[in-house]
């Protein structure tokens, strides 16, 4: 692992060299990629630099304690530089864990109504506005893609593009069944009813980096339905694509021209494609069960919202929280950190265990 670690140093100093050179911006999309690469390697850099100081430290302290004079004070120091050693060590570990190259990529979200009629319409309304206002929380925006509701206000299906840098690392946990609890406003009687709704997140990939055959792809043309302005029920403008080998579905509605539909909609399906792939590739190479954490496993209900009690439960991590109100309204920090150290936990478990001395 020390040959790993010195290899990094030396990759960095080799980028920062590099960075200094007068024609190193002449070719401007190589540049980013290098300081990008740079910026990666920097936190590792400090990390390990701060580990051997503290190593040194541990070692002068250790040569000095045969002085009675100093003994105390080596003593006392060389607890502290090896406390700071371990914590490095760990933090190390961490860095060093193989990072996910979707991490700071822009997400798919698609939320559909599941079992539970109307409510549970109403309740994927609930989970689109805490992901919108969560969105707007992280400094995000929200692209709509496709919405389609119900006449109480409920939504049958809304797909929509979450921007931002980092957005997949944080919203690819809500992947999942959501339950809720909670007395419907169509029910008269006062009775709490169970429903659920579906969330699936994908990182979203540029059609150009997934291979799609054109005579696969069936288009389909519609008029669009729901909100939307003018254009509703009156244009075929909305669009519908079906990869015809592998039956996935994309549809999108929110634009004026058919056009920008359809360029909406490929940027949908190479990320289900993209998707489909990775998992493909991912059992076929380790033939490993994933971490429930992080995969978001469709049929497995993640969360329960019980309304009467006021609070959260994630199921994967057993974290309870009495103030559903916030998290209704995107404070979902507190959850995806968790779920994010959680990740981190199983990974670092699965993974080889090493010292950096190795």
């Amino acid at each position: 692992m020390l040959k790993q670690l010195q290899a990094v140093c030396d990759k960095y100093e080799e980028l920062c060299a590099r960075s200094e050179q007068p024609d190193f911006y002449a070719d401007p999309k190589r540049a980013a990629r290098l300081l990008r690469e740079k910026n990666d390697l920097q936190p590792v850099v400090e990390a390990y630099q701060s580990y051997l100081a503290a190593q040194r430290e541990m070692e002068e302290a250790q040569e000095l304690m045969g002085d009675p004079e100093l003994k105390e004070l080596c003593q006392e120091t060389y607890v502290q530089a090896k406390a700071k050693k371990e914590e490095l060590h760990q933090q190390l570990r961490l860095l060093l864990l193989p990072r996910d190259p979707n991490d700071e990529k822009n997400v798919i979200v698609e939320i559909r109504g599941g079992v539970g009629g109307e409510e549970s319409a109403l309740f994927a309304h609930s989970l689109f506005r805490m992901y919108t206002m969560y969105a707007a929380r992280q400094g995000w925006s929200v692209e709509l893609m496709n919405y389609s509701e119900t006449e109480l206000g409920g939504v049958k299906e809304a797909d929509f593009v979450i921007n931002g840098r980092g957005a997949y690392s944080r919203m690819k946990y809500e992947s999942g069944v959501h339950r809720v609890q909670r007395v419907p406003e169509t029910e008269s009687g006062g009775r709490v009813h169970t429903s659920t709704a579906t969330v699936a997140v994908l990182p979203e990939i540029e059609a150009v980096d997934v291979s799609i055959n054109p005579a696969d792809i069936e288009m389909q043309v519609y008029r669009a339905s729901g909100a939307g302005g003018q254009h509703v029920n009156k244009t075929s403008s909305a669009v519908r694509l079906i990869h015809k080998p592998t039956g996935l579905v994309a549809a999108c509605q929110e634009e004026r021209s058919q056009v920008q539909n359809r360029e909406k909609c490929m940027r949908i399906l190479a990320s289900k494609l993209y998707e489909i792939e990775q998992e493909k590739r991912s059992s076929q190479i380790t033939g490993l069960r994933r971490s429930q954490v992080g995969t978001g496993m469709r049929n497995e209900r993640i969360r329960t919202y019980n309304f009467p009690q006021g609070r959260v439960t994630d199921h994967r991590v057993n974290l309870t929280l009495y103030r559903i109100d916030s998290v209704m309204d995107g404070d979902l920090d507190e959850i995806i950190n968790a779920l994010a150290t959680a990740d981190q936990a199983e990974k670092l478990k699965n993974s080889q265990s090493y010292t950096p001395e190795g």
